[in-house]
């Protein structure tokens, strides 16, 4: 049995990950053999699922030395991208989902996410600080095109004149410039926009359902132009895949108006590691000893090592290389600086009905 072919029961066209690892959770687990009798034209094709959850409270906390931030949003749990070397998929073993093409595929959108948000921010012990939205699934995948739940916690964000940190890799992020504009001139907000990779196969492969690069370019000339701060976020960079890119995305990222950088080298958590691997395996064989040895090497001999302080940065030779790379790469394009504080002295929340007028 344990030779026969693993079955598929679907076509999974702009899919990423290739299997539905365990939910490391789960006490049993079942594995499919292909019996022989159905062809791959004969499948049905794999569709993207979107289930509501009714939240009872969107911000959440941390205390991670790594973070530049101490609270965060996320619309969505799971993310359509499917970008294969993505961090958050473990997270979705929480939800007793798989990491893997569940990830990609079964959707968790958080419809009243802008109302909990106003409730929780007019709380009369609340202090405010910057808001990060991006940091675990990406706000702008493409279900929020219908979805508009980004938009409506834009809305509240603005009405509360509450700074706010976005990171994405989606081009509907142009549609909110009309709130992003003015939240930008009072100080209030800035984006990163993530680019791994120049080339667009590679990008389409590793992540299949993002925008190509040339699009996210045009993106941060848009956010630029209409005066949002935008930093180019290379990253992850993928050893022996994309390192060499480095100079070439900053330089690209630059003529489109980025202010600044940063750089984060390839992690990969729990489950993320054997799909990674078999991706490698799939689309990059004559290359994929070498990427893992050098995954390794940044991690300590691991496939990866959660310390902080190391985590994101990596260790040895090789991560010393490209820290160096960087630093004379950004240096030299003017974007080795460091973004001014978002503003909080103007956060206030707006009148109510039935509230008392002030008198001055």
């Amino acid at each position: 049995m344990d030779d026969l072919p693993v079955q598929k029961s679907h076509r999974m066209p702009g899919r990423a990950a290739s299997s539905n690892p365990d939910v490391r959770f789960d006490r049993l687990h079942a594995e499919a053999v292909d019996d022989g009798w159905a062809s791959d034209d004969d499948l049905p094709i794999l569709r993207t699922e979107v289930t509501d959850e009714i939240a009872r409270s969107v911000i959440s906390r941390n205390t991670s030395p790594d973070l530049s931030f101490d609270r965060s949003i996320n619309p969505y749990r799971g993310c359509e991208h499917g970008c294969i070397y993505c961090f958050a998929r473990p997270s979705h073993a929480f939800l007793g989902l798989s990491p893997g093409l569940d990830f990609e595929t079964k959707l968790i959108a958080r419809p009243n996410a802008a109302d909990q948000l106003r409730k929780e921010l007019s709380h009369p012990r609340y202090e405010p600080k910057m808001l990060a939205i991006g940091t675990n699934t990406d706000p702008y995948q493409p279900i929020e095109k219908t979805r508009e739940i980004m938009r409506g916690v834009l809305d509240v964000l603005r009405d509360f004149n509450h700074p706010v940190g976005i990171v994405t890799k989606g081009t509907l992020i142009e549609r909110d410039i009309d709130i992003l504009g003015p939240m930008a001139a009072k100080g209030l907000v800035r984006v990163g926009v993530s680019i791994t990779t120049l080339d667009p196969q590679i990008s389409r492969k590793m992540e299949p359902r993002v925008p190509m690069p040339a699009a996210r370019l045009r993106i941060i000339r848009r956010l630029t132009d209409a005066g949002i701060p935008v930093r180019v976020m290379v990253s992850p960079v993928v050893p022996a895949l994309t390192d060499h890119e480095l100079e070439a995305i900053l330089a690209a990222a630059k003529d489109a108006g980025a202010v600044a950088a940063a750089s984060i080298v390839l992690r990969l958590p729990r489950e993320v590691a054997g799909l990674f691997q078999d991706w490698l395996a799939e689309h990059y064989p004559d290359r994929a000893a070498r990427v893992m040895g050098r995954v390794r090497e940044l991690h300590g001999g691991k496939d990866y090592d959660p310390h902080f302080g190391t985590r994101m940065a990596g260790q040895g030779a090789w991560a010393a290389m490209m820290k160096q790379r960087f630093r004379l790469a950004t240096r030299k394009l003017d974007l080795d600086r460091s973004l001014p504080p978002l503003r909080t002295d103007l956060f206030a929340p707006p009148p109510q009905t039935g509230d008392q007028l002030s008198l001055f």
